[in-house]
């Protein structure tokens, strides 16, 4: 690390940059939280009550026009602008993190990784869930061989909100990139990709269920990996009933967890890492369970795993190495571009009611 921050400007400062982006930078060694875009003066305000230190301003151009003092822009705002933004950022000089999805195509996604490769710049996408307490637990299981020849995955990420909030994420107007298998389906594709490799065959089924919704409010898809994993992936605002978060088969033995990660729930109230030395940690009640024979998990069948805490401080940490050229960029563009080929495919497949094959 540097011995002077790298300097950070932050573009929205709405629900994914005041809960997530911006206690994370402030937590991370190596980086100052510098600037915040937002024309929202209530929003300007709670940044400056957080942050004292940092310089809210209402538009990206007065942040680029302070290019010269950043080291690094991270884009908050809504997804429709993340293309836009990150070119004028990187076209400015300026190193960029996108949160998720990075575009609205794959097309597009490696439209920027081009640009950003040609300027010599980092482009890194904000995949968060892959610093989960229960996706790193998984994955170290996989490692460890305790699951034997993973055959079937299968990941939900669901909730319970009969009432549609509004708003961009759940608009009609396809131009606003909105709808559940966008949003949380960005998530549950890139960790299947992280887990088991490329995809090639995609098979998914999209509806609006609840009253008064304009886009996809429940969304199933099926993957194929091209090493024999099939992975079913669930997202959803209209369960009311929450299935296991991971439900994992293998040769030897399955897995089962339930519950979420509890980082997003300590950010959203107002816990901040490095002020608790049990961030990202859970009780031992909501531990998952590996098994074979039959047993259920539900009934107390198989054996406890703990769970390993969740660390989403460890993405903008490797930023900053990436940065600084100690580590290697955590999330790449490419890595999002590959998902948005699942996304894509599963749109497509949705529509036509077909399999596609990529």
């Amino acid at each position: 690390m540097t011995a002077t921050p790298l300097r950070v400007g932050l573009i929205g400062y709405g629900l994914a940059g005041s809960v997530f982006h911006a206690p994370l930078i402030a937590a991370t060694e190596g980086l100052a939280l510098d600037t915040v875009v937002t024309s929202d003066p209530e929003r300007q305000g709670q940044a400056r009550a957080e942050f004292p230190d940092v310089t809210p301003v209402a538009t990206p151009e007065e942040l680029f026009d302070r290019a010269d003092r950043l080291d690094l822009v991270v884009i908050a705002s809504p997804n429709k602008t993340h293309v836009p933004l990150a070119t004028a950022a990187l076209k400015a000089g300026l190193p960029v993190v996108v949160d998720k999805p990075v575009a609205g195509t794959a097309a597009e996604a490696r439209g920027l990784a081009a640009l950003a490769e040609e300027r010599g710049l980092l482009l890194s996408v904000f995949q968060n869930r892959r610093w989960d307490n229960d996706f790193l637990t998984l994955r170290k299981l996989l490692q460890d061989g305790e699951l034997g020849d993973p055959w079937r995955f299968e990941s939900r990420f669901e909730r319970w909100r009969p009432q549609p909030k509004g708003g961009w994420r759940e608009s009609g107007d396809p131009a606003e990139i909105g709808g559940l298998l966008y949003d949380l389906g960005s998530h549950v594709v890139d960790q299947a990709l992280v887990l088991f490799g490329p995809v090639t065959e995609v098979y998914a089924e999209t509806d609006i269920r609840r009253p008064g919704a304009e886009t996809d409010d429940d969304a199933f898809i099926a993957l194929t990996h091209a090493g024999g994993v099939r992975s079913h992936l669930y997202v959803s605002a209209t369960t009311a009933q929450l299935g296991p978060r991971f439900r994992v088969l293998g040769s030897r033995a399955g897995y089962v967890k339930y519950g979420l990660d509890p980082q997003e729930a300590a950010l959203r109230e107002g816990d901040r890492p490095g002020t608790t030395a049990d961030w990202g940690t859970e009780e031992a009640s909501l531990w998952g369970r590996i098994g074979s024979g039959g047993e259920s998990p539900v009934t107390g069948g198989g054996t406890p795993v703990p769970t390993l805490p969740g660390d989403y401080p460890a993405y903008y940490t490797a930023v900053a190495r990436a940065l600084t050229g100690t580590g290697p960029n955590p999330v790449t563009a490419l890595e999002a571009a590959a998902a948005l080929d699942v996304l894509e495919a599963a749109r497509r497949s949705a529509r036509d009611k077909v399999t596609v094959t990529l």
